[in-house]
């Protein structure tokens, strides 16, 4: 009939709640605020339009996102830019690491994670694994592998930044803030 149904299985504590997030997905939050073991995967959005996504809301206790990225497009010659972000908001200053493709030289980057395209030829597809390094300093280390099927093209890239507090939102954005994005779709992962 075209109706889709979503069977969650899962024993609550007295106490916690089972909550929906619009930009998260479905999670379990203990009495006292904090979210429990889990994956939560949250809604697939579109790339098609704009210059940011942001995905905010992220629950405390979160160990590793897993940003995916499927065809996606810029409007120009700029990159894919991933910055992490405080309840203050997200931080641009401080990040260290560096991306490439197979056939370009590395380009290092400070303001995010960056995902080195340069050029509005490629829509590419592929994920970025962000772990929470060491707690007490906030500090979080980063991998990407990509790939480009039309442009016959892949890339990589490795990452660091501690925050200056703990994470509770991540951007998807472009290194430049103008280029807009003009295809595909983003999807994040989050595993506590």
């Amino acid at each position: 009939n075209g109706t889709t149904y979503i069977l969650i299985k899962t024993v609550l504590a007295v106490g916690d709640a089972l909550v929906y997030s619009h930009t998260l997905g479905w999670m379990v939050i203990d009495a006292a605020g904090g979210s429990k073991h889990g994956i939560t995967i949250s809604e697939e959005v579109a790339t098609t339009s704009g210059t940011a996504v942001d995905f905010t809301g992220i629950p405390p206790g979160v160990k590793r996102i897993t940003v995916l990225f499927n065809g996606v497009s810029l409007s120009g010659s700029s990159n894919i830019l991933v910055q992490l972000g405080t309840a203050g908001g997200c931080e641009t200053t401080a990040y260290s690491g560096s991306s490439a493709t197979h056939s370009a030289p590395a380009t290092n980057y400070t303001t995010g994670f960056g995902v080195s395209m340069n050029t509005s030829a490629y829509a590419v597809t592929g994920s970025m694994t962000i772990n929470l390094q060491k707690p007490s300093a906030f500090a979080w280390v980063a991998g990407l592998v990509w790939g480009s099927g039309s442009a016959n093209i892949t890339g990589f890239g490795g990452f660091s930044k501690s925050l200056s507090a703990e994470l509770t939102q991540l951007r998807f954005t472009t290194l430049n803030g103008t280029d807009t994005f003009d295809l595909g779709a983003v999807t994040v992962i989050l595993e506590w």
